[in-house]
């Protein structure tokens, strides 16, 4: 389990603070929670610092009973949390190959890594050997980020729109590929989404608008509202702006 307290997060901004997260509070220990909101709201900022990358100016993280406030990205990917970029990171000089066995911490055979690339769509013989550099898109990166987390198998994911860029994949694809990982793991995901139908998977909904928690609850309990607000002529500003 994740538990967030009063997490709070201020950057200098012309020699004032500015404030990105705001007395920031909650827990995750079902299946699936997806964080959505409008953009410029502090979602992505949240999740790097659940990964680690973003150190909060006060709060306390705690995953699985254990204080990880402190922790670096390094040390939280030792426990067991994984992140997946908004925009992923091109690594010149290594193969997919590569990278899916850095990810999984062994030497996988080859079956075992044509077998991950499939589940996200993409095809074995046409990537397994290719370079991760700016010769591949943004959605084939994107793919490839999560085959590596699919390598990985721990027990908590954070993805950052992953949605993103993969328009020619299914999303009914993407799913599957999440509910996988769910019973591989029996972990958690924690996803940054906009889309109504990743929101619709959810088991809670957290809606995160000007850096503070504005909605909370089931997926019954929020969606409706947040539809509701997304298709009225002047959307309620604490919800979602962006359902696609």
């Amino acid at each position: 389990m994740l538990e967030l307290k009063n997490i709070t997060y201020f950057v200098d901004d012309e020699n004032n603070q500015k404030g990105i997260l705001k007395d920031v509070s909650f827990t995750v220990d079902e299946r699936f929670v997806a964080i959505t909101g409008p953009n410029g709201g502090g979602k992505s900022t949240l999740a790097k610092v659940i990964a680690g990358i973003v150190k909060p100016t006060s709060g306390q993280i705690i995953f699985d009973g254990q204080d990880i406030t402190d922790l670096n990205i390094t040390e939280r990917a030792n426990l067991g949390i994984s992140y997946a970029f908004q925009q992923p990171v091109r690594f010149k000089g290594l193969t997919v190959k590569d990278l899916i066995q850095l990810a999984a911490g062994e030497q996988k055979n080859v079956t075992d890594i044509c077998s991950v690339l499939s589940e996200v769509g993409l095809c074995a013989k046409d990537y397994i050997n290719r370079e991760v550099n700016a010769s591949l898109s943004g959605g084939e990166l994107k793919r490839i980020e999560i085959a590596m987390i699919l390598a990985r198998g721990t027990k908590f994911s954070v993805f950052d729109e992953p949605e993103a860029g993969i328009d020619l994949w299914s999303f009914q694809n993407l799913i599957k590929v999440f509910e996988r990982m769910h019973e591989q793991t029996n972990g958690s995901l924690l996803i940054i989404s906009h889309q109504e139908r990743i929101l619709d998977i959810a088991d809670k909904i957290i809606v995160v608008s000007g850096g503070k928690v504005t909605a909370m609850g089931t997926k019954d309990e929020i969606l409706p509202e947040l539809l509701s607000a997304s298709s009225a002529p002047a959307a309620c500003p604490t919800l979602t702006d962006k359902i696609n």
